[in-house]
């Protein structure tokens, strides 16, 4: 399952910052249809995301009924981004 979609980079704060684009709501009722075929637990669902040239993998996490694609620093220190920015994502869900 391919999918692209724009989101704004969040910060969740805890014990470190993390970094989020949260899924939009359409694109995650279409990842909700083939999660348990994705899934590997906890209701993860790996991911091969773009975001401008860089490729990278990881794991969706499910959150109030969507799901957030987490950005390592990485991924946001090459792209230039910081909690509020805009980004276009391209995905893949790895079934």
């Amino acid at each position: 399952m391919e999918l692209a979609f724009t989101g704004r980079v969040i910060e969740w704060r805890g014990p470190a910052p993390y970094y989020f684009v949260p899924v939009p709501d359409q694109e995650s009722a279409d990842i909700r249809e083939v999660a348990a075929l994705a899934t590997y637990g906890w209701g993860v669902i790996p991911v091969e995301a773009k975001i401008g040239e860089l490729a990278f993998a990881t794991s969706l996490f499910p959150k109030d009924g969507g799901y957030l694609l987490p950005l390592k620093n990485a991924v946001r220190g090459p792209q230039g981004l910081s909690a509020g920015d805009d980004v276009a994502v391209r995905m893949t869900v790895r079934l």
